[in-house]
């Protein structure tokens, strides 16, 4: 029973995405988001069960990214090909209108692509090279959820979306070294990134709760977590 616990979770994770994918092609965002953030907490405990129960196996880390690929790969891009649907196209761009949408599926394979190579890559055993999936996907899905009135007005375009895409895309299979929230011990001198990280995205939540800003505070987030390890890379 105990040895296919985390695997059970995992299958969870997967679940959360295929319902999160629906809910995306029937334009329910704030379900899919929802449901995007409960795949990321079932991926995140079933890594800590195996561990905890010095549990691991081959089909466990082949179903933990097939279920990623689903979750953090096609539910995102199901929310942006509905987005595509949505958002104002210029004039000169609307021959397009039946064809960009598809586009967004580029976001499931790049997906699949940084799982592959994160699989194979012996080099982020304690820090990621390239923008996780989760990250990705809960940043697509919270700024579609957050922001879709500006996302949808004539201020914003097919166009910027395609670009913004396209550069996250590139992220995913960068080689951009990436911190990542694993503790060895609790030391300042050791984790100083990760607690300057973490007490910016708790005043980002708190201002969540105390201000306008809402659930734009997640996409923020994870900018912030681009812009500090960009930071570091460059400060040494």
């Amino acid at each position: 029973m105990l040895l296919n616990f985390p695997n059970a979770l995992t299958c969870c994770n997967l679940i959360c995405g295929c319902m999160a994918t629906g809910s995306a092609f029937h334009g329910h965002f704030t379900w899919a988001l929802a449901l995007i953030i409960c795949g990321a907490v079932f991926d995140f405990f079933d890594g800590m069960a195996a561990r905890a129960l010095k549990i691991s196996s081959p089909i466990g880390k082949e179903l933990d990214s097939l279920a990623d690929v689903v979750t953090f790969g096609v539910a995102p891009s199901a929310m942006l090909f509905q987005l595509f649907g949505i958002v104002q196209y210029p004039e000169w761009l609307t021959w397009a209108t039946p064809y960009l949408p598809y586009t967004a599926f580029l976001i499931a394979a790049f997906s699949a692509l940084r799982l592959a190579k994160f699989n194979l890559d012996e080099r982020q055993t304690t820090s990621f090279i390239g923008l996780p999936t989760p990250a990705n996907a809960l940043f697509w899905a919270s700024l579609i959820v957050a922001e879709l009135p500006w996302l949808a007005s004539p201020r914003f375009n097919a166009l910027w979306l395609f670009l913004f895409m396209l550069a996250a895309c590139f992220l995913l299979i960068s080689e951009l070294p990436l911190f990542a929230l694993k503790f060895k011990n609790y030391s300042w001198a050791d984790n100083r990134v990760k607690y300057i990280f973490l007490c910016g995205a708790l005043l980002l939540l708190i201002a969540a709760l105390v201000t306008p800003l809402g659930l734009t505070a997640l996409p923020l987030i994870i900018l912030w977590y681009l812009g500090l390890s960009i930071a570091v890379l460059y400060l040494h």
